[in-house]
């Protein structure tokens, strides 16, 4: 378990924390309305029920494997594209269901960490829970499943790979990450652009896309037009 780890999630924390997130909203699914979010709690429902899996077979390099692989999707690319509607870019609305997913999925990572990284998650547990992380329950997989809902839990990771795509457009372009984009056409397989419809709310924010097309076309993402606003 590295130093990076262990200040990534210290700093995963301090952001949900600093947005208003506090132990109350934990759970509260029928809060959750947008599609990224159910993607999130999906994903992290199945890294539970894995790790459970490998805890109860005594494989714990295998449970810490799955929960890291979690955690780094969930800090590179779910934190980048909710940071917006997390500040309440988007409404209300959709502010609270951010918050409810950042809240769940933080206490749910901290209790899977626990074993692997006691200091640190107890540290973070102390900022807005009580008692000890350690005395708390091995987190349930059915605690994360949105009635009614079927999302497809890959939706995060296309939404992810469209923003990396635009942002290794940006670098290839020589122009900052924070340059906007006046328009941007996306070709993409159709799981691709129907993730993209769901979320684009978070991927124009994320990207600082004032147009943004979508084009069902090839076998992967490809940026088959963009430009810039012009910059004063």
């Amino acid at each position: 378990i590295g130093r990076r780890l262990a200040m990534k999630l210290l700093n995963a924390s301090k952001f949900a924390l600093a947005q208003g997130v506090h132990a109350g909203l934990i759970g509260q699914l029928g809060a959750v309305t947008h599609d990224l979010d159910r993607a999130l709690l999906a994903k992290l429902a199945d890294v539970v029920e894995q790790a459970g899996t490998h805890m109860a077979a005594y494989d714990y390099a295998h449970a810490l494997r799955v929960t890291e692989s979690f955690f780094w999707e969930f800090t590179d690319d779910y934190v980048e594209l909710v940071k917006d509607r997390s500040y309440g870019g988007s409404g209300t609305d959709d502010q609270v269901s951010a918050h409810v997913t950042l809240a769940t999925a933080l206490d749910v990572l901290l209790r899977l960490f626990a074993p692997f990284t006691p200091f640190v998650t107890e540290e973070v547990w102390s900022w807005w829970r009580t008692g000890s992380v350690h005395r708390a329950q091995w987190p349930a997989d059915e605690a994360l499943s949105h009635p009614g809902s079927s999302v497809d839990p890959e939706l995060l990771a296309s939404v992810a790979a469209a923003l990396t795509e635009i942002r290794r457009t940006k670098t290839e372009a020589k122009v900052s990450q924070k340059t906007e984009v006046a328009s941007v056409t996306i070709q993409a397989p159709a799981s691709v652009v129907s993730a993209i419809k769901a979320a684009e709310g978070d991927l124009t924010a994320a990207g600082r896309i004032k147009s943004l097309v979508t084009e069902e076309a090839g076998e992967e993402i490809t940026i088959a037009d963009i430009s810039f606003v012009e910059q004063d």
